[in-house]
This record gives C-alpha cells, sequence and structure tokens, in this order.
C-alpha cells in the first residue's frame, strides 16, 4: 500500500497534519499503529496520544493512503474532523458502484471458462472406455 501513493507534484509542496481517532486497547496497538505508519514514504512525524485516542501524522502524504493503512491494523478508525468521514464515505460509495460491476464482469467470464473445462473433462472421462 505504501507505493500506491499520489502525492501532487507542484512546486510547493508542503506536508500536512492528519489527525485521527484510532482505538487503542493496549500500548501494544500503538506500537502496532506506528510501525504500520512508519513504514509509509513521506511522513515525518507519528504521534499518538493514549489517553486521547488520538493519532496525528505529519508529512507529505495521501490522508486517504494513510487511514486505509490504520485501518489494516484497527478497522474503527476515522478521521478526527467529522468533514472528512463524510467526504471519505462519500467517495468509497462511488468506488464501490465502480468496483462492483467490473467484479461482476470478471466473475462471469471465470464461470464461462470453468463450465468449459469441466464439460471437456466429463466429456473426456465418459468416451474413455
Amino acid at each position: 500500500m505504501a507505493d500506491l501513493q499520489i502525492v501532487p507534484a507542484y512546486k510547493n509542496v508542503e506536508p500536512q497534519y492528519v489527525e485521527m481517532k484510532v482505538p487503542l486497547y493496549s500500548y501494544g496497538c500503538e506500537r502496532k499503529v506506528k510501525k504500520a505508519l512508519s513504514n509509509l514514504r513521506g511522513i515525518y512525524s507519528v504521534n499518538v496520544d493514549y489517553p486521547q485516542q488520538k493519532v496525528t501524522v505529519w508529512g507529505i502524504c495521501n490522508k486517504y493512503d494513510v487511514l486505509a493503512t490504520i485501518k489494516n491494523k484497527r478497522k474503527e478508525a476515522q478521521f478526527w474532523n467529522p468533514e472528512d468521514n463524510i467526504k471519505m464515505e462519500e467517495n468509497e460509495r462511488d468506488n464501490y458502484r465502480f468496483s462492483s460491476n467490473t467484479n461482476n464482469n470478471a466473475i462471469l467470464t471465470r464461470a464461462k471458462s470453468f463450465s468449459v473445462r469441466a464439460l471437456r473433462k466429463v466429456f473426456i472421462r465418459t468416451h474413455s472406455f
């Protein structure tokens, strides 16, 4: 996932802060989150506030990729700002509509090719006597 980051290539690219609510149950969870985020390119620092359940990331990165990385460790993670969560949900709905159409076509082609292969095997086995 770290290779898929898209960062705008402008002359004045500035680092940004990404704040997220992440449920942390122990200090081991804190270490997992820090380790997962440290592997992303462009991130300068990760600050985890255990009592507030808040993770702050500073760096040149796509905030949606950062959240997706955190969701691999903690499924309930979300942005600290509720407006960003609404935008993200709209983007996910649009992506789901697009991806669901392509997945159905791929499944149909696999099913067709599987049935032809299955029929060939049955035909060869029944006429082999």
